[in-house]
């Protein structure tokens, strides 16, 4: 466990002193304390022990001190804690820019800042020895900031161009990391893959989508390929007391492809003919309401044994498809199908076993939140702002930083709606009110947690979520942002006709 007394916060923040430009960043820095949780292997029985806790990094920008701060990055995360393997899994879900700064975008070394912040032994806030960083690399045009892309100064990043700027991300993690602290960490095992490319198409792709950057020097080595499996790297789901099937290799994420293929695989139901089925279709509702009566009395007659078996998660084809098959035949996916070039990227760090600690894994840290207030500022983010111009985005800035402060002082973010009693007409043809029948599916395996849940206060928010630092460098003509250019309408004179022409 870190020992380190810098703070996630005031990592990001040294890093954003690098950069160039004569302007201010304001930083704020959102980890929520750990919970259960027991989504990351739905398919394993029984399910490992993990804790997941999420994080938010916003930094706004402001060129002048009377100049409105406008939001310019945004990077939402996943950390996974798996103590039964001493594993952690850093899962990066969005990243996204407005493209509204001045100067080089602060993206790129948040990024650098906040994966070096966990793989680094000394300053890594988890009990772990193996630290997993996955994530899935997609071109679009905005992620967390809504109608951003509207923004004509906004550039993103073609597919291919994406995926080679992940891998050098990535890669200066990797050799930066290593060369720090190579006498307590092994070399990091990196992994990539671009669905529907062999290795040499990949290479080539990636080689002439970085073609303008310039080389770096000493790059952690890659292997074409997925971790998944392979002997010498530890799963982080526990394998000596789990039935090994696809679904304790590969981690399930949420808005993740591999998720959602591993949930059909499990959906698969061969017949005792070899022939595939397809999953069987939901009844509809007014059926299920009507054998409402007649189905409560048939499952109070149900044995213990037939009811357990019954209650456990289908793994369909999951004992069947090996992660070879299951990689090749992500290639057929709609997501890797589509035209686009995407692709998947894994860094493992492994570092000397160390004595364990008896602090529980749920104990919040200082400078944590609670994971109510992190979902609060999420969904105003995503439904309650805007960014398609500089003015809305100013707005915007200033609504989603007040919120935080806010929230810390036990201020509501937005008044709440007032609640209005609905009156429903009652349905034609429906059975009478009766039990419903007992729920088949099985309940996560979560007990309550025994510490209370972490409230944030201005102590909290001046100390650990909100910084700034000002930069005072020329920027470079590499990274000064291109000026949008303006429409140009074209006049046309017309000639006044004498007398006498026709």
């Amino acid at each position: 466990m870190s020992t380190a007394s810098i703070s996630l916060r005031d990592a990001l923040l040294a890093a954003l002193s690098t950069l160039d430009g004569v302007r201010e960043f304001h930083l704020h820095v959102l980890l929520s304390a750990p919970k259960k949780t027991t989504s990351l292997y739905p398919y394993a029985s029984p399910r490992p022990r993990a804790y997941v806790s999420d994080i938010l990094v916003l930094c706004s920008e402001q060129e002048k001190p009377d100049a409105p701060r406008v939001l310019v990055t945004a990077i939402a995360a996943n950390v996974y804690h798996i103590p039964a393997t001493s594993s952690a899994v850093f899962y990066v879900s969005k990243v996204d820019s407005t493209g509204q700064g001045q100067g080089r975008s602060p993206t790129a070394a948040l990024l650098r800042a906040l994966l070096s912040f966990y793989a680094y032994p000394a300053t890594r806030p988890l009990e772990a020895e193996h630290l997993w960083i996955q994530l899935f690399a997609r071109a679009q045009g905005q992620y967390l900031f809504p109608n951003s892309a509207e923004f004509s100064g906004k550039q993103p990043l073609t597919d291919a161009k994406l995926c080679s700027w992940w891998k050098r991300v990535l890669t200066q993690v990797g050799r930066d990391v290593h060369a720090k602290a190579s006498n307590s960490i092994q070399a990091p095992n990196a992994f990539y893959i671009l669905p529907g490319y062999s290795q040499p198409e990949a290479e080539d792709l990636l080689r002439i989508a970085s073609s303008s950057a310039t080389p770096l020097t000493n790059p952690i080595p890659w292997t074409y390929g997925h971790p998944y499996s392979r002997p010498g790297i530890r799963s982080p789901c526990p394998q000596e007391e789990n039935e090994v099937n696809l679904g304790t290799y590969i981690p399930w994420f949420d808005d993740d492809p591999k998720s959602r293929f591993i949930d059909e695989i499990a959906l698969i139901v061969t017949t005792t003919e070899g022939i595939v089925a397809s999953p069987s279709k939901k009844r509809p509702k007014r059926d299920l309401l009507s054998d409402a009566s007649s189905a409560s009395s048939k499952h109070g007659d149900t044995d213990k044994s037939t009811r357990s078996s019954k209650e456990e998660k289908p793994m369909g084809e999951l004992r069947k498809v090996s992660a070879d098959e299951f990689w090749e035949r992500m290639s057929f996916r709609q997501e890797c199908v589509s035209g686009a070039v995407t692709g998947f990227f894994t860094v493992v760090f492994s570092t000397a076993s160390t004595p364990r600690s008896t602090v529980s894994p749920l104990a919040p840290r200082a400078g944590q939140v609670g994971p109510q207030l992190l979902k609060r500022v999420m969904t105003l983010l995503l439904t309650g702002v805007e960014f398609s111009t500089r003015d809305k985005s100013a707005r915007s800035t200033e609504t989603v930083e007040s919120a935080i402060k806010g929230l810390c002082e036990g201020i509501s973010a937005a008044p709440s709606q007032p609640v209005v009693d609905v009156v429903r007409e009652k349905e034609a043809g429906l059975a009478p009110p009766s039990t419903p029948p007992r729920n088949r599916t099985a309940l996560p395996d979560i007990s309550p947690n025994p510490f209370p849940e972490p409230v944030a206060s201005l102590d909290t928010y001046h100390s650990y979520i909100y910084g700034s630092i000002g930069v005072n460098e020329p920027i470079s003509e590499g990274a000064r942002p291109a000026a949008p250019t303006p429409a140009v309408t074209v006049l046309t004179a017309r000639r006044k006709k004498k007398r006498g022409e026709t």
